[in-house]
């Protein structure tokens, strides 16, 4: 069976800007999809050109508001946009549309008529912004009026089961004349494993537009192609990936997904987002996922779902790395202690801790495995929380000292500032200057002497370190122990050195 086609979804508002932007992506893509809906009123009596221009087989595309689309002047409007678009043929079918986009509701027979006079393909699509579609197989061929026509089903899933559902309904589909999308950025795994659906085409947009139609959580063709490997992936691809929520950015699929290129392993690792955890170990055996990088909030959900734990993650109390063996026993580590270790000693540029006073922001799954690493190199430690509940076992388990992450106890924070460990999830993906939803240490001043090792890295420079910065602190983020966790968690999955 062939590979799903890759599409590119032209956005712009002048034909010539798609064209220009199509110029970019070219190598990466099989179709370009032209949105007409977007373009400007007088460009889209031209929208006939644009095959001409493009040079590859193309999709028209006019989609109305209420399918998430930009059209609002009315079905007899946009009959007459497809009906001239569609009429008058070129001999040469390299100058004609390849596809059109009819809605599941849409149907005028003269314009169906002419695309298949033409050769043309209808792509009838039903969009569903509300939830997931059941009986999938049925719904295929109940959208499909004839054979010469590929049934689209696009949804807004509530939950990552409703993706897991369509992984399992595809396995009774028997070819791969139609298209399954789970919209959003928790479907990314329908648009990353096409060729699991037994998808015709996946969808991508430009990096440069992908927020023109941010609800639709479409990657772009490079990372798709280059980051996610997707014209290599088939029935024989191991399947590995990161879970976490909200899961918005990381940059291990660039780390692992590169490792399984270096060593030309038929593998790939993708973002599998759920808030619970339960339905990421569902959707994993449905999958058949074979290890698991597990990130906030569930690492000690992970450690107390395995089968087998090693002493290190049961000493910690929480697990990062998950590996399914050949028994479909999922087993646990901690590869997060490495990790931390090895980046901390660089950045400080010692042996140990010793006589070292250190704070640790947090007590998740991270502030476990700094904690523990703490311990290991001697260092002495007050572990900071806002819940003191939470604080306290960890503490208790090491002899270290807590409390509770307020203003009220700035004195105890400014005896242990030789070395602060932020371990929130605070100031990720945050710009903006400090405040107290990006900074948990907000009420503290920096005197210059601290050492700030925020385990965030995006941005690379966060709020938190901003400030320290500003102050003549030296400062890391936690890129570097993502690395090095991550090449340890590599050798986990495949038995390989990274």
């Amino acid at each position: 069976m062939s590979r799903p086609l890759v599409c590119l979804t032209l956005t712009g508002k002048t034909l010539q800007e798609d064209f220009e932007t199509l110029e970019k992506y070219r190598s990466y893509v099989d179709v370009a999809e032209l949105r007409a809906d977007f373009l400007d009123d007088d460009e889209r009596h031209l929208i006939k050109k644009f095959p001409n221009m493009a040079k590859m087989p193309c999709i028209l595309t006019i989609r109305r508001k209420i399918d998430g689309g930009m059209f609002v002047e009315g079905e007899a409007n946009r009959s007459v946009l497809f009906a001239r678009a569609l009429s008058f043929v070129d001999e040469d079918k390299a100058k004609n549309f390849a596809y059109v986009d009819f809605e599941d509701d849409f149907h005028v027979s003269s314009l169906q008529d002419a695309a298949l006079a033409y050769g043309l393909r209808i792509i009838r699509s039903l969009h569903v912004m509300d939830g997931p579609v059941a009986n999938l197989a049925q719904r295929l061929e109940e959208l499909r009026d004839s054979e010469f026509e590929i049934p689209k089903i696009a949804f807004m899933p509530h939950t990552l089961d409703d993706v897991r559902r369509v992984f399992e309904e595809a396995k009774n589909l028997k070819d791969n004349n139609h298209i399954i999308v789970a919209m959003g950025p928790m479907g990314t795994p329908t648009r990353i494993l096409g060729a699991r659906l037994k998808n015709f085409l996946t969808f991508t947009s430009p990096i440069e537009t992908l927020a023109n139609i941010p609800a639709l959580g479409h990657l772009d063709p490079v990372t798709l192609c280059e980051t996610f490997r997707f014209r290599s992936i088939n029935d024989d691809t191991s399947i590995f990936g990161i879970t976490g929520w909200p899961l918005v950015q990381t940059s291990s699929p660039e780390l692992h997904n590169y490792g399984y290129e270096k060593h030309k392993m038929n593998s790939v690792y993708i973002p599998i987002r759920s808030q619970s955890f339960s339905e990421v170990l569902n959707f994993a055996d449905t999958v058949d996922v074979k290890g698991l990088s597990v990130t906030i909030p569930h690492k000690e959900a992970a450690l107390s779902s395995v089968n087998h734990a090693a002493a290190k993650a049961r000493s910690i109390g929480a697990c990062n790395t998950l590996v399914k063996d050949s028994d479909g026993i999922w087993n646990g580590y901690n590869t997060d202690v490495t990790g931390f270790t090895k980046s901390l000693l660089e950045f400080t540029g010692t042996k140990n801790l010793s006589r070292w006073r250190v704070a640790i922001i947090g007590a998740g799954g991270a502030a476990r495995a700094v904690a523990y690493a703490i311990k290991e190199l001697k260092g002495n430690a007050c572990i900071f929380n806002r819940t003191l509940s939470k604080a306290k076992p960890i503490a208790e388990q090491y002899g270290f000292k807590y409390a509770t992450l307020s203003e009220d106890n700035l004195d105890l924070l400014k005896k242990y500032n030789d070395l602060i460990v932020q371990t929130t999830s605070l100031g990720m993906n945050s710009r903006e200057p400090s405040n107290e939803k990006n900074d948990p240490i907000f009420f503290y001043d920096f005197t210059g002497k601290e050492m700030l090792f925020d385990l965030v890295y995006v941005p690379s420079v966060t709020p938190i370190m901003a400030r320290a910065s500003k102050a003549g602190c030296r400062f890391c983020n936690g890129y570097e122990m993502l690395r090095y966790q991550g090449y340890e968690q590599f050798k986990l999955f495949t038995d390989k050195d990274y």
